[in-house]
């Protein structure tokens, strides 16, 4: 369940509960959850939500993908969150 509106200055990641099957448009994700199933319509937009686990936010993540399409991703990204198919990672408890 999602806490909070989506914020790219956070990491975030694929949950768990989610799988991507590629596609020759990008790929279909489907969250075995809550059963809803997304369509990710760029085989660069599948490559970043793959990767965004290795990010320090998504703003950072985005900083690859050329300017006249980071707007469309950021969009994607937050319609993504709202369906928690990518999710907040959670800062570690500080000793």
């Amino acid at each position: 369940m999602t806490s909070s509106a989506f914020d790219p200055a956070r990491p975030y990641r694929l949950s768990p509960s989610v799988a991507l099957r590629p596609e020759p448009f990008g790929a279909l994700a489907y969250h075995f959850g809550n059963r809803r199933l997304s369509f990710l319509k760029a085989p660069e937009l599948v490559e970043l939500v793959r990767n965004l686990d290795g990010r320090a936010s998504v703003r950072d993540a985005l900083a690859e993908v050329p300017e006249r399409r980071r707007d469309a991703f950021r969009r994607a990204l937050a319609s993504l969150a709202a369906a928690d198919m990518i999710i907040p990672i959670e800062a570690e408890p500080q000793p």
